[in-house]
């Protein structure tokens, strides 16, 4: 690699907002100032996220079914008339 390219690619902690659950990974974002201790005594920079695999609810298996049939009914129901030749 050459020297002076490739963004500093360090350990970083991502704190899920709407969790509260936090994850130390490897990434190449900074979060400026703010820093916290981890589980293993070391201080690591944080970054907040709104969502990660915590609180997605894809991952989390609270997932809302959508109502297909219906949804499929009320766009048929307003667009009935959509188009048709006018006399």
């Amino acid at each position: 690699m050459k020297s002076d390219t490739h963004p500093a690619y360090g350990p970083v902690v991502f704190h899920d907002l709407a969790s509260g659950e936090s994850f130390l990974t490897r990434s190449t974002i900074t979060s400026g100032e703010r820093t916290v201790v981890w589980e293993d005594g070391n201080e690591y920079p944080v970054v907040d996220v709104e969502i990660s695999s915590a609180s997605h609810p894809f991952y989390t298996g609270k997932q809302r079914i959508m109502d297909s049939a219906g949804r499929v009914e009320k766009f048929n129901q307003r667009f009935k008339n959509f188009g048709a030749a006018k006399k």
